[in-house]
């Protein structure tokens, strides 16, 4: 019997999936843990936008900050809690922008995640946002427009 694409290579021992599993998720946070953990109130980080500032001013998730990646410095972070997980994102699975200041923000010291579908994720899956055209997907789905294209 031919095997498929999927059994073709054998599966990693359950240990090694397991470290490479719990490794994924030290770097990474999805939009619906983000959600949970805002609407539990149990917001121990920060959300970090890295999108245009004209993209975020239009929407952006609740209690987000805006700092396009050229913006990251020492003396920026020095300005945020110490005590705080960075979580960033950008527009979506299309754009680095969160990977970029992800990396700055490692590189400088601070412990930070990313989100993963970004901010067009977000959207999709119905949470709410704020700013000056704030979007609710589960009253209208939002155009390419309302989103924001640019990281």
């Amino acid at each position: 019997m031919t095997k498929s694409p999927i059994t073709e290579i054998r599966a990693a021992a359950p240990a090694d999936s397991y470290a490479h599993f719990a490794g994924k998720l030290s770097y990474e946070v999805d939009p619906a843990d983000v959600a949970y953990a805002m609407k539990d109130g149990n917001v121990d980080f920060i959300l970090v936008d890295t999108r245009a500032a004209g993209s975020y001013s239009r929407s952006h998730l609740p209690g987000a900050i805006n700092v396009p990646a050229g913006g990251i410095t020492a003396e920026w972070l020095q300005t945020l809690p110490a005590d705080k997980l960075i979580v960033t994102y950008c527009w979506g699975p299309a754009c680095n922008g969160s990977t970029k200041a992800a990396m700055k923000i490692a590189a400088l010291g601070r412990q930070v995640k990313e989100m993963i579908g970004g901010f067009e994720y977000w959207v999709r899956e119905g949470w709410q946002t704020e700013g000056k055209r704030p979007l609710d997907a589960r009253i209208s789905p939002p155009k390419p427009t309302d989103i924001g294209l640019y990281c």
